[in-house]
């Protein structure tokens, strides 16, 4: 099958939409930031996904579910107020998703569902990923989009 074949617009130069993964920690902010200037280079739009992991609720009490619940709702709204804030300074179009689930599940149907041309996240600074395998290990791996991970 040729690039024709295969949906390969002619005329289309570079990326419409970058996904970056961002949870608050180091590695994602530097992520959120190359990925918000390499929108900016290449005039394309940008996809910020915060994914809030689901605790397992089995015996949890029903207070403690909502409180994890109000700290992750928090946690989103703090992170996309300030991924607002830097994307407006720089004019970069930003479409911010906080969704709950395993990372992995939601970033790929994200970037799956939004035809991304590129996924971003930071790299893991957990110690015991090198043996399991992180979130940007596994995205490398399913060879779907061109993966960047920022240290």
């Amino acid at each position: 099958m040729t690039p024709l074949e295969a949906g390969f617009e002619l005329g289309t130069d570079g990326p419409s939409l970058i996904l970056v993964g961002v949870d608050g920690s180091r590695t994602s902010w530097r992520a959120a930031a190359y990925a918000a200037g390499l929108a900016r280079r290449q005039h394309c739009r940008l996809l910020a996904v915060y994914v809030a992991r689901l605790s397992s609720s089995i015996g949890m009490a029903p207070g403690l579910a909502a409180a994890i619940n109000d700290v992750a709702t928090q946690t989103a709204s703090e992170l996309e107020e300030e991924l607002r804030d830097r994307t407006a300074d720089i004019g970069v179009e930003l479409e911010f998703r906080a969704v709950l689930g395993d990372p992995w599940t939601e970033i790929t149907r994200a970037a799956d569902e939004t035809k991304a041309d590129a996924v971003i996240v930071g790299a893991s600074e957990h110690a015991g990923h090198r043996f399991v395998g992180s979130l940007a290990t596994r995205l490398v791996r399913a060879g779907k989009w061109p993966v960047t991970v920022v240290p």
